[in-house]
Order: C-alpha cells, then structure tokens, then sequence
C-alpha cells in the first residue's frame, strides 16, 4: 500500500504542478501520502497571481468600470431610445415582453436562492452500511492519465471487499491501453481491465461496465479525473439513508486549473454551476444532470432503463452525446429522486483553448436541446408520488433560455447595427451587476482573487460564445463528440 501511495503522490504531484507539494513530497514518509493529497484538493482554490492573470483582470475591471460610466453619461440617449420604443407598438411590446422575462427569472433566482440556503450534502454513512459499489472508468485517447485516475480511485476510503473498479479502453489510438496495463500491475486483483474491439462511443463503453459490475451502486468517473478519498463514500451514502434516490451528481472541480486563463474562469462557472445551481436542484429531489466526470447510480434504476439508454435514438439517428443526461432523465422518469452531494470532489480536465471550449459546449447544449425534448414527455404527468412543481419550474426554465436564443440573438445584431455604443456599455453593466453574484459566492466559499474571473469569463461568453445555444439548436441532430476525434 505505501507504494501505491507513493506512485499517487508522485503523479498528482506532476498532473496538478504543485512545486510547492512536491519538494514536501519527497521529503515526506509515505504513511502521510493521504494527507497530501487532501492538500492538493485544499488548495484547489489558492490564488496563484501571475503577470497576465493580474493584465487581463485588470482589463477585465476596467471594461466593466467603463461600461458603467459609458451608462451613467449615455442616460439621455437611453431615455430616448426607450421613449422611441414605447410610441410603437413593436417596441412597446419588446419593452412588455423583456420586463416579463426579467420579472420571470428573477423569480425563479431567488426560488433557487431560497433552495439553496436549505442545502445539506448527506454525510457518510459506516463501513457495515455503505452499500457494494462498482466503479466505471471508460476512457479513449486518455493517455497516462487514466492511470492516475485509476489509483486516484484506490486510493479511496471505502472498505476492498464492497469496492469494484472496472477500465474499459473504448478503442484508443494512443497508449491509453498500456497505461490501464501498469495500473493493473500496481493494483492485481483490485483493478479489472477490458478493450473494446473497435472506438464504439463512451455510451458502449459504459453499457458494457454496467453489465460487468456486480455492485449494488454504480459510479462513473471519466478517465481524466481525479477522486478525492472520501468521494465514493460520500456519493453511496445517500442511497443508504434516501430510498427513493435513484442518483448521485458529484461536484466538479477543474484539475487544470493553473493551466491558463480558460481554465481558470471555468473553475469558478463549476462552482457555481455546482456548489449552488445543483445544490437547489437537490433540495427537490430533481438535479437535471448528472456529470459525466462523476455521477453515481441505483443498480435497479440503472438496469430498468439500459435498453432504452443504449437504443436511444434522436431524429433517426443513434444517439452518441449526452449520455449522463439521458441517464438521468430517464431515472427521474421512472419516479426517482436525483441528488447532488457537494462533499463529493471530483477534479476534471477541461479545454485549454477556444476550439476544445467551444466544441465541448456545443456538445453540452445539443444534448440539452434533445433531452429537454425527452422530458417534455413526463415532465407533467404523474411520474412520482413527491410533488412535481419544482421540477416543471426548472423544465421550464430550461426552455425559456431555450426559446428566447433566436429572438434575443437577433435583437442583439439590430441593437448592434442601430446603436453600438449603447449595446456595449449597457451589456458590460449589466455583466458587473449580474455576474457579481458568482463573484461574491466564490469569494465566500474560496478565494477573493480567483472569484474575480467570472466576471472575465462573463465578458468571454457574451461577446466570443453567444453563437453556441442557437447553432446547437440548429444542429442538435448532428452527432459527434468533437473534443475527442469521433466522426
């Protein structure tokens, strides 16, 4: 076991790029590597201020400060605009609708504020009651950090003899397969290891896992992932204390987080999305996904539903995207609850560069597009015995953003035609004001300094990703995952 821990600590000490950690890791006793690795996850959120981050924060605030100003001194052209508007009867009506719109979702925000001040992740149950768990790692084109990802998952707290840890290479082109064979020499028995004959999709790779595993809760855990100890013990507990659970979402850290300035902003968007969106989502029993990179699932559920997950079809063609969501869906429709457990860590690579960013969002919004489709099926009719009216409120939701992409995106090209400058200071006003709620959240939870990147990250999706929801609505029929190659 002290070698084991060892090869972990030397390899989360190179895949994370704590200098820091590493000269404490060579000089530290390997009975201490656990300890290590929770500073790792500890330190997840530590400002680390280089000369550009500090360049484009800077640019980034003063943006925001000068859109306000922009605001402040442009009043009389804003008044005018808006009396133009009012005279007419289109204008009149965009005024009407807008304000409805706000009204709406300001609503539903502090409804989900309200949710999220009651949030509790279940805390860990006992060894003799934490349930028999199969782990499923798919992974394709991962490399060596599928090896790290597997004795990230042995190394966890939960008792051998309930854990099973199964790695399926979806046919890699790299040495993603070699890599499974030297965590398969580290780990014997432990670690089960298969090939698919030929790159079938992550959704084959899964299907086959879930046939293989014996356990009574199955985790799905990407292959460039890295699990805290005490993660699956946390994402099996609630099935032990809520028998309606029929799923788990873990919570989604980036691990390359230092590694540029995209990174750095999604790690804050995940927080939020996480830590507050899914906490609220929790409290109704109703989490609308479960995260590829870490999800858990009630063997029952799972088996009731493989068929169709397996078979699913969009538009006549084999569907090949979304399957966290699908899988989701389709145990929220058969009358389970899904929760989220925000003391379930998870640290997952995300895109570097504007291309894999894009790519991974357009893949995220078609499957959003399609199973939103599919829930339209049950969402109103009585598909659970608990009340249902907070899973309609977020279905509908969900299709207001929907819906309101085509008018808003084509109100946003006039606006920009008529009247730029306008555009520009009353967008990055209302950026300051709207993404100060993020800010504070993160600032609360980790890290001042860090917080301040959702505001960069704000400004970067309005102006350079705004395209994504109407183009993937335009294509949601198109298959492919994009980021990994796949045809």
């Amino acid at each position: 076991m002290s070698e084991l821990f060892n090869l972990l600590t030397m390899e989360l000490t190179r895949t994370v790029k704590l200098k820091s950690e590493v000269r404490a890791a060579k000089s530290a006793d390997a009975n201490h590597t656990p300890d290590f690795l929770a500073r790792i996850f500890n330190g997840i959120a530590k400002a680390t201020i280089n000369p550009l981050d500090f360049l484009v924060l800077i640019s980034t605030l003063l943006m925001l400060v000068g859109g306000a100003f922009l605001v402040y001194e442009l009043q009389p052209h804003f008044h005018q605009l808006h009396t133009d508007r009012m005279n007419s009867t289109w204008g009149f009506a965009f005024v009407f609708i807008t304000l409805t719109l706000l009204v709406l979702r300001g609503a539903f925000f502090l409804y989900t504020v309200y949710l999220y001040l009651k949030y509790k992740p279940i805390q860990s149950v006992s060894d003799e009651l934490l349930p028999t768990c199969t782990v499923i790692v798919p992974a394709y084109n991962e490399g060596k950090q599928v090896w790290s990802t597997l004795l990230s998952l042995a190394n966890s707290h939960y008792p051998a003899e309930k854990l099973q840890l199964i790695a399926i290479d979806d046919g890699s082109k790299d040495d993603t397969w070699q890599w499974m064979q030297q965590a398969k020499k580290a780990l014997g028995d432990r670690l089960a290891i298969y090939q698919q004959p030929e790159n079938k999709g992550k959704r084959h790779a899964l299907y086959r896992g879930f046939h293989l595993g014996t356990g009574e809760i199955f985790v799905t855990v990407d292959s460039d992932s890295i699990v805290k100890p005490d993660t699956l013990r946390n994402m099996t507990s609630p099935f032990v204390i809520n028998k309606t659970c029929g799923a788990v979402a873990g919570n989604v850290h980036v691990l390359n987080h230092k590694n540029g300035i995209i990174p750095k902003m999604l790690n804050v968007s995940f927080v939020f999305s996480f830590e507050f969106i899914r906490a609220a989502q929790s409290m109704l029993g109703s989490v609308l996904c479960t995260p590829g990179a870490l999800a858990a699932y009630r063997r029952h559920a799972v088996m009731k539903c493989l068929p169709e997950w397996i078979n699913q079809t969009f538009m006549g063609q084999p569907s090949d995207i979304g399957e966290d969501r699908a899988m989701t869906n389709m145990i929220l429709k058969q009358g389970y609850q899904v929760l989220f457990q925000q003391n379930a860590y998870v640290l997952t690579n995300v895109p570097e560069n504007y291309n894999g960013l894009y790519k991974m969002f357009i893949r995220w919004e078609r499957s959003n597009v399609r199973e939103n489709i599919e829930m339209a099926r049950f969402a109103f009719k009585n598909f659970r015995k608990e009340s249902k009216v907070g899973i309609r409120l977020m279905f509908a939701n969900q299709w207001m953003r929907i819906i309101t992409a085509y008018p808003f995106t084509i109100l946003m090209i006039l606006f920009v035609l008529a009247h730029p400058v306008l555009l520009f200071s009353s967008t990055l006003f209302s950026i300051l004001i709207l993404s100060s709620i993020p800010v504070l959240f993160y600032a609360k939870r980790y890290n001042g300094y860090e917080s301040l990147w959702a505001y960069t990250y704000s400004i970067f999706y309005t102006f350079g990703l705004f395209w994504i929801t109407p183009y993937a609505i335009a294509t949601a029929s198109k298959r492919g995952w994009l980021t990994r190659g796949l045809s």
